[in-house]
């Protein structure tokens, strides 16, 4: 589930798989395994992209769809 939420994010934001990529410092093909669900994301990427558009990590994981960060 996480992958859609990753992949929506990054097209919200108006942005290219590179762009993120770079941003979190992996190679576009990693990235776009994250996305398709072909490989798990890392726990300090998702905290990061979480940061990046600042969304809780719970909504990233599908656990709610409330976007807000705790305690906001």
């Amino acid at each position: 589930m996480y992958y859609r939420r990753i992949r929506d994010l990054r097209t919200d934001h108006d942005l290219r798989q590179i762009d993120v990529a770079e941003f979190l410092g992996c190679h576009e093909g990693v990235y776009r395994r994250y996305e398709n669900g072909e490989r798990e994301i890392p726990l300090w990427a998702l905290l990061k992209l979480a940061e990046r558009y600042d969304v809780s990590v719970d909504y990233m994981l599908g656990i709610t769809d409330n976007r807000r960060k705790y305690g906001e």
